[in-house]
């Protein structure tokens, strides 16, 4: 697989448009202790705690992107992308908090970190206030940026990596597809809304605008699951 897979000519023009910040977010010292395995495990532990909660309110942007949908093609991939977070993501950390002595009535009574509001709530609102393509700018950050991630850390992290489950998950098959299927997701719907030429329409710029905003909003959620490790 290679390390920086491709999702789609949206994804491409939007992560280059957010240019340091992506960087910030796809190399923060996070990602590098998950690869290497020097992350503490009570960060990866409070991250999972919040990523779980994040989740939950993730999955909710979907089912408005189900809604927010004009076309049935475009209803059944966010029910899908729905389904995979609800029943399918979650999973890891439910088993990985388990086996630590965290059960998942623990998990769902965690409280909200500021930045886990922030970036919910940000994600929801673009959708609220706005139309699909709103809310898949602000949701792509998440989810091409993990399969981007992990793709890379497949590559470079030794078989028995402290957190190969991790990488394992957002390097997987499974994974990747659905990061292929929203990409062209992504691109179908530009298509169909702006026509050719998308690029060129001050629509576009407010897209990328978005995207770079939760782009920054990633990179802080890998702020705060630090500070849950020692000091």
């Amino acid at each position: 697989m290679s390390p920086h897979p491709d999702y789609g000519t949206a994804f491409r023009a939007w992560r280059a448009a957010a240019g340091p910040d992506w960087a910030a977010y796809t190399g923060h010292r996070f990602v590098t202790g998950l690869g290497d395995g020097s992350l503490p495990r009570p960060a990866f532990l409070h991250y999972l705690r919040q990523d779980y909660v994040f989740l939950f309110h993730f999955a909710r942007a979907w089912a408005l992107a189900a809604a927010k949908a004009e076309h049935l093609d475009e209803m059944r991939l966010a029910a899908r992308t729905l389904d995979a977070l609800a029943n399918g993501e979650t999973a890891l950390h439910v088993e990985t908090c388990a086996a630590e002595g965290i059960d998942e009535a623990t998990l769902i009574a965690t409280p909200e970190a500021p930045e886990t509001l922030a970036y919910t709530r940000y994600v929801l609102e673009a959708g609220w206030s706005g139309d699909l393509l709103d809310l898949l700018a602000t949701l792509a950050p998440c989810v091409l940026g993990y399969g981007e991630i992990g793709a890379r850390l497949a590559a470079m992290a030794p078989p028995d990596a402290p957190y190969r489950g991790w990488i394992d998950t957002y390097s997987g098959a499974d994974y990747q597809q659905t990061c292929r299927a929203v990409g062209a997701l992504t691109d179908a719907a530009i298509a169909r809304r702006l026509g050719p030429g998308a690029q060129e329409l001050p629509r576009w710029q407010a897209l990328t605008a978005r995207f770079s905003t939760a782009t920054r909003l990633e990179a802080a959620f890998w702020d705060m699951g630090l500070r849950g490790g020692p000091a």
